[in-house]
């Protein structure tokens, strides 16, 4: 049978978190994440205020305001990282994130990188490379896999 190729996995759960990153309330990057396991999108998170709060494009962003530079004090930032938000969806939807496969549009902060280690996420697939890199000693030393997967639009 010929016809049209399959767009593999990898390639559509990509695809899907840069679209979940266009709901991002950030400035700086619009981060999108999925969660995916034994094939099935498990949950999704993009980065922006916690419930409740406003969000950065409606009160502008700290960070931006007084140059704090792209992966640094993490904790002057108003937003929930997108992987945070992805793992916090997957705990309040009852689904395990053991062995799962993290898809990001960004690779993660090291914040992320010991929530996704502690989730038991076995793989991380990534797009754009993020300001702070420290987060892959720690997936070395644990033995999360992580693979760069550029996205071409």
């Amino acid at each position: 049978m010929g016809g049209i190729e399959r767009v593999p996995l990898e390639e559509y759960v990509m695809k899907i978190a840069h679209v979940v990153g266009e709901r991002s309330t950030s400035f700086r990057n619009n981060v999108g994440a999925v969660i995916v396991k034994n094939k099935h999108i498990v949950s999704t998170g993009y980065n922006g205020a916690p419930r409740g709060l406003d969000h950065c494009l409606d009160i502008g962003c700290y960070r931006k305001e007084h140059n704090v530079p792209s992966g640094q004090k993490h904790e002057l930032c108003r937003a929930v990282h997108a992987e945070q938000n992805a793992i916090i969806q997957a705990s309040l939807n009852g689904a395990s994130t053991e062995d799962a496969v993290l898809f990001c549009t960004h690779s993660p902060c090291i914040i992320c990188a010991k929530m996704i280690i502690n989730a038991k996420i076995k793989k991380v697939y990534y797009a754009n490379e993020y300001a702070d890199q420290s987060a892959m000693d720690y997936f070395k030393e644990v033995g999360v896999e992580v693979e760069h997967m550029p996205f071409a639009e």
